[in-house]
């Protein structure tokens, strides 16, 4: 039988994703052929993020073909869609072509999807961000580089082999079989076996004994990066923005009968768009977004999942928060359909966010085919120094060992004295971002005071219980990434800028600058709250600075307003207790309750203008993202001090005395 390949279809188009708008304008409407041989690389566009290429409301419809008709909704240029409603269904692009770091951002499938299902058969970049590679993987779609891109235009036909070849062994099936699906079908029916890894005894890290210690039967006891593996997942969770598709695919592929394999410690949550309908441009959803919830309710009830769906119009909280309260321990191996999923590694879980499809086959199965990813180690020593945070850290590192891609697609494992001087909920923050640096995902060694932690949010669980389960990396391990040691106290408070996306200037986490470096910045918008921001630790930041400054007599700066939003119902009683709730409301801060919201512009925080600046604790100031503003990124300190001083400032203890 003679090997499959892939040529490019008489007939069919190529797009290129230009920094020149105009360029792929052209291309749209048949003005423009391009080809490799007429580009350099740095010509396209690079760190296109999942938020641009199907943005929030287009993850409103859970049908791929429904998504496909809104492909690239998110790239705006002058105010206007750059790719309008079905520029890509029916146009006959076979390839879409990038820069580097394609998909970077949210775990979600549909930025695959929408160009699937327009027909695009492959795609083209330098890189690709890890979590939208594996889902063109899941779903079929090829990948390659603009070397071979220059090759099939001159009319060559690249082997699958080629296509396959620097994959792991699993992938390769994968990849074959024309996706996970297809692979799993094939695994169950015994057409196909998986390779034993042969690795023997060998020191391993953290990331590399949580997943020796899933393998299931006959793979052996040790693994080392490269190595392909089905492993047992311990936990994971879904919401409404993807339960439905999870469904959705579970139903086409297994029938509406299909089976959850172990619903315990598996979730869904209703935390992401419970606030939409009170923004403007997505109240007109409402219909879409309510069929999404109705949806997640159903597959609970079939599935027996953990719900923590709302109650009175109100979240529980957010997934990632509420799951490291109430069920992620120490050593799991955690799988959700969230790209922060990774904040479960400050528990010392692994844990990293995937698509529908993989969500989907896992929660089937009970397990899940992975090549064991390579790790990057970051000590950390020393003290933070007063008005630094972890979110500081944080964008030191995404400015500078993710900024030349060192962290790219490997676990971020953290350790060292000056992590456990960090509180919980700070080394929480750390594993959180790990997503916005592209890497794989985070995991952290942990102390008795995480498991303290851990224990106080669970009752019945003791701290010898948990400290059973706490895995430690082997002396001698080895780290592909290398070892990278941080002194905290050398590290000053931080922002990351807007960038310029209609100048070709990412906007993305990775631009960082010192706030003294930044001039004179002034704002209309301050918002502390999300997954990054809404937890004790951070209100407990809001609520210092305020109170400084209420005792000076310092109010909120004119024309700014400032919101603060939980990150779970146990946050909210806290801040109660704590006073907080008073304080806010006498310095005039909108305090909006438990979920997400304003981080993926559905809920109050939003900017509504494209002259409006923010500043924001969040994760990500990718361009739409928070409203059409531009989105300053900074710690749960900056944030608050910026907002009495109407400009983004440092935070000083006593800075506001007169």
């Amino acid at each position: 039988m003679s090997e499959r390949v892939f040529a490019l279809s008489p007939g069919k188009r190529v797009l290129y994703l230009t920094k020149d708008p105009e360029m792929i304008r052209r291309q749209l409407a048949g003005e423009l052929t391009l080809r490799m041989e007429d580009l350099r690389p740095e010509d396209l566009l690079d760190d296109i993020n999942t938020d641009a290429m199907t943005p929030a409301w287009v993850c409103f419809d859970y049908d791929p073909a429904e998504i496909a008709k809104n492909a690239y909704a998110g790239l705006i240029v002058a105010g206007q869609r750059l790719l309008p409603a079905n520029a890509l269904v029916g146009a006959g692009f076979e390839v879409v072509v990038a820069g580097a770091q394609k998909g970077v951002g949210s775990s979600r499938e549909t930025a695959a999807q929408c160009e699937v299902f327009a027909g695009s058969k492959m795609a083209i970049a330098s890189s690709f961000a890890p979590i939208h590679a594996r889902n063109n993987i899941n779903i079929g779609q090829l990948m390659g580089d603009h070397e071979m891109l220059r090759r099939l235009e001159r009319g060559e036909a690249i082997a699958l082999s080629e296509l396959t070849r620097g994959h792991d062994a699993i992938t390769a099936l994968i990849i074959e079989s024309g996706g996970l699906l297809p692979f799993c079908a094939r695994l169950d029916r015994g057409e196909i076996t998986v390779p034993a890894t042969g690795t023997g005894p060998r020191p391993m890290n953290l990331t590399e004994k949580i997943l020796a210690a899933k393998l299931l039967p006959g793979q052996g006891t040790h693994v080392k990066p490269g190595d392909a593996v089905l492993v047992k997942v311990d936990a994971g969770y879904s919401h409404e923005f993807t339960t439905a598709q999870v469904g959705f695919f579970l139903e086409n592929e297994y029938g509406a009968d299909y089976k959850v394999k172990d619903p315990s410690k598996f979730a869904v949550f209703e935390d992401h768009l419970i606030y939409a309908t009170g923004v403007a441009s997505m109240a007109k959803f409402a219909d879409k977004i309510e069929q999404l919830r109705v949806m997640q309710r159903a597959f609970a009830a079939r599935t027996g999942v953990r719900n923590y769906g709302a109650h009175g119009g109100v979240s529980p909280g957010i997934c990632h928060q509420i799951a490291r309260e109430k069920f992620i321990d120490p050593g799991d191996f955690v799988q959700a359909t969230d790209s922060h999923t990774c904040m479960g590694g400050a528990s010392g879980a692994l844990s990293w966010g995937v698509g529908a499809t993989e969500y989907a086959a896992l929660i089937h199965w009970g397990f899940t085919p992975i090549a064991v990813p390579e790790s990057i180690r970051f000590e950390l020593t020393g003290t933070l120094a007063p008005g630094v945070t972890a979110k500081d850290v944080m964008l030191h590192i995404l400015a500078t060992f993710a900024k030349r891609e060192d962290t790219l697609n490997r676990v971020m494992e953290f350790g060292g004295d000056g992590l456990f001087k960090l509180s919980p909920d700070e080394r929480a923050t750390l594993a959180n971002m790990a997503t916005e640096c592209t890497a794989r995902g985070a995991v952290m060694e942990v102390d008795d005071t995480m498991l303290e932690w851990i224990a106080a949010h669970r009752p019945g669980v003791t701290v010898a219980e948990l400290r059973a389960k706490v895995v430690e990396p082997d002396v001698g391990a080895l780290y592909d990434g290398g070892i990278h040691r941080i002194e905290l106290g050398a590290l000053r408070p931080m922002v990351a800028t807007p960038g310029a996306p209609d100048r070709g200037i990412a906007s993305d986490p990775k631009n960082g600058a010192l706030i003294t470096e930044i001039g004179k910045v002034k704002i209309d918008i301050a918002y502390g709250g999300s997954c990054t921001a809404g937890k004790r630790d951070d209100i407990d930041m809001y609520a210092r600075v305020i109170a400084e400054a209420l005792d000076a007599g310092a109010p909120i700066a004119p024309n700014v307003k400032f919101y603060i939003q939980f990150g779970s119902t146990d946050v909210a009683e806290y801040a109660r207790d704590q006073g907080y709730l008073e304080l806010f409301a006498k310095a005039g801060v909108e305090v909006i309750s438990p979920g997400c919201g304003a981080c993926i512009g559905c809920g109050p925080g939003v900017s509504d203008r494209g002259d409006q600046v923010s500043v924001s604790a969040i994760n990500r100031n990718y361009k739409g993202r928070s409203g059409p503003g531009q989105l300053y990124l900074a710690s749960p300190l900056t944030v608050a001090a910026s907002a009495i001083a109407g400009e983004i400032v440092e935070y000083r203890e006593g800075m506001f005395a007169k």
